[in-house]
C-alpha cells in the first residue's frame, strides 16, 4: 500500500511538471509534427495564387517538376494555377511553355485547360494562337465560344467576333446571359443595329435567360452607339436599380447624338442622393467616373458651354479625386477649339502635365482651319510634322488653310512635300448578318464583279 501510494505521488508529479512546460515546447513540438506531413503541391500553388503571389506559383511549379516527391503529384489542376499566374505576370514566354507541358503529359483533351490556354493568348494579343487552340479541342462548349468571341472584341476585331457568334448558333450551340453581353458589345462597336435588335428580340424570347444589370447595360450602349437612342433611353428610364454604367453609358449617348441638355440634366440628377427603400433608410449617390466626365465635356463642347465644361473638368480633380486621362484633355482642347478660344486651346496644351499626342494638335490644328486662324495653324502643323511625318492628313488641312486665306503660292508649297495619297476614308453597311467596308471605286471588294 506504501508502495502504491508512493507511485501515485510520483506520477502526480510528473503530470504536474508536464502541465506546467512552457507553451513554446508545445509549439515546437506541434509544429514538428506538422512538417511531417507537408501540404500537397495543388494546396500550395492554390494558397499562393490566392495570395496574388503569382511568381511564386510559377517558380514553385517549376521545382514540383524537378523533385522526384512531387513530379507524381502533379496534375490537371496544376497547370491550371500555372496558367493563371503566368496570365497575371504577363509571361507568354513561360505560358508557351506550359503550353508545351501540357501536350507532353497528354492533358490537351481537357477543356478547362484549352480554354484558359486561349485567354492567355487572347491577353497578350496572339489571337492566331487563340483560335488555333479553340480549333484543336474536340468537345466545345458555351465557354470555350465565349472566350474565343471575347478575345476578338478586347482585341478590337468586332466583326470577327460577330462572325463566331453566328457560327456559333449555326452549330446549335445556344448563347447563354454573358455570351449575349459580349456580341451587344460588338455590335456596338462597329454600329451593327439590326443584329443587336435580332439579339434583343433572343434574349426577349429566351425562358430562363437572367436579364441582370450587366446585360442591361450592354443593351443601353448598343443601342446608343448604334443611334437609336430613342430605345436606349426607354431602356435607361425603364431600369429600377441604376450603376454607375448605366447612367454614363446614357450620358455618353446624349453626348454623341448632340443633344447636349440631355446628357447634362442627366448628370445633375446622378449626382442627387437617393433612399434604398428595400434595405435601409440611408441614402447613397451615384459617383460619376472617369468616362462619365468624358461625356459631360462632350456635351458641354457640342453646345459650346465653355464656362460649364471648363467648371467640370475641375471638379473632376477637386471634388471626385478623377485625374484627367489625354481623352479629358482632348475634349478641353475641342471645347476651347469650338468656341473661338485658340490661343486659350494652346496655352492649355502647353501646360498639361502629360505630353501632348498627335489627336490633340489636330483637334487644335482643326480649329485654327474652322476659325482662320493662320499663323497658329503654321505652327501646330510643324509640330505635327515632327510627331507624325508620315501622315498626309496635316499637310492637307495646312494646304486647305493656305487656300481659304488666297496665299496659293504657299499652298501649292505643301502640297508638293505631299509625296504619298492620304488613306481614302470608308463607309460601313449592315447587310444581314454581317457588315461591310467599302470606298469609293474600290477595285479589290470581294463582289467587284458583281457591283
Amino acid at each position: 500500500m506504501t508502495q502504491f501510494k508512493w507511485f501515485n505521488t510520483l506520477l502526480q508529479k510528473s503530470a504536474n511538471k508536464l502541465v506546467d512546460a512552457p507553451m513554446s515546447m508545445w509549439h515546437r513540438k506541434a509544429q514538428f509534427h506538422i512538417s511531417l506531413k507537408p501540404p500537397k503541391p495543388n494546396q500550395t500553388l492554390r494558397k499562393y495564387l490566392e495570395c496574388n503571389n503569382h511568381t511564386k506559383v510559377v517558380k514553385l511549379f517549376r521545382s514540383f517538376l524537378r523533385k522526384r516527391a512531387t513530379f507524381n503529384s502533379i496534375d490537371s489542376f496544376s497547370f491550371l494555377f500555372a496558367i493563371k499566374a503566368c496570365n497575371r505576370i504577363h509571361s507568354s514566354m513561360q505560358g508557351k511553355q506550359l503550353h508545351a507541358l501540357i501536350i507532353k503529359f497528354g492533358y490537351e483533351a481537357i477543356v478547362q485547360l484549352q480554354t484558359s490556354l486561349l485567354k492567355m493568348y487572347a491577353e497578350r494579343g496572339n489571337l492566331g494562337d487563340a483560335h488555333q487552340v479553340f480549333d484543336e479541342i474536340p468537345s466545345k462548349n458555351i465557354i470555350c465560344w465565349t472566350s474565343l468571341i471575347s478575345a476578338y472584341v478586347e482585341n478590337h476585331k468586332p466583326c470577327k467576333a460577330l462572325q463566331l457568334f453566328r457560327l456559333m448558333q449555326m452549330n446549335n450551340v445556344e448563347p447563354d446571359q454573358v455570351t449575349v453581353t459580349v456580341a451587344l458589345t460588338a455590335c456596338a462597336d462597329i454600329g451593327a443595329l439590326e443584329m443587336g435588335e435580332g439579339i434583343h428580340a433572343f434574349i426577349r424570347c429566351k425562358q430562363g435567360m437572367n436579364i441582370d444589370l450587366c446585360l442591361n447595360n450592354a443593351l443601353i450602349n448598343m443601342y446608343a452607339k448604334c443611334g437609336d437612342i430613342v430605345t436606349a433611353r426607354k431602356l435607361f428610364d425603364s431600369t429600377r436599380n441604376k450603376d454607375v454604367t448605366t447612367w454614363t453609358s446614357m450620358i455618353v449617348g446624349h453626348a454623341r447624338h448632340g443633344q447636349a441638355h440631355e446628357a447634362l440634366q442627366l448628370f445633375s440628377e446622378m449626382n442627387i442622393k437617393r433612399d434604398k427603400k428595400s434595405w435601409s433608410s440611408c441614402t447613397y449617390m451615384i459617383v460619376p467616373n472617369d468616362v462619365t466626365f468624358i461625356g459631360v465635356l462632350m456635351a458641354c463642347s457640342h453646345a459650346g458651354l465653355v464656362e460649364e465644361g471648363k467648371r467640370h473638368f475641375r471638379s473632376m480633380t477637386k471634388d471626385y479625386g478623377i485625374q484627367p486621362r489625354e481623352p479629358h484633355f482632348g475634349c478641353m482642347v475641342d471645347l476651347l477649339c469650338r468656341g473661338g478660344h485658340l490661343k486659350e486651346a494652346y496655352e492649355f496644351i502647353m501646360e498639361m502635365p502629360v505630353p501632348p499626342n498627335m489627336v490633340i494638335w489636330r483637334t487644335l490644328l482643326g480649329g485654327c482651319s474652322l476659325h482662320g486662324e493662320l499663323e497658329l495653324a503654321a505652327e501646330v502643323w510643324h509640330k505635327l510634322l515632327k510627331l507624325d511625318p508620315g501622315y498626309v492628313g496635316d499637310s492637307v488641312a495646312m494646304s486647305n488653310i493656305y487656300a481659304d486665306k488666297g496665299m496659293w503660292n504657299k499652298k501649292m508649297i505643301v502640297r508638293n512635300k505631299i509625296k504619298q495619297s492620304r488613306a481614302p476614308g470608308c463607309s460601313s453597311i449592315e447587310v444581314g448578318s454581317g457588315v461591310s467596308k467599302f470606298v469609293t471605286a474600290d477595285n479589290n471588294h470581294s463582289l467587284m464583279i458583281d457591283i
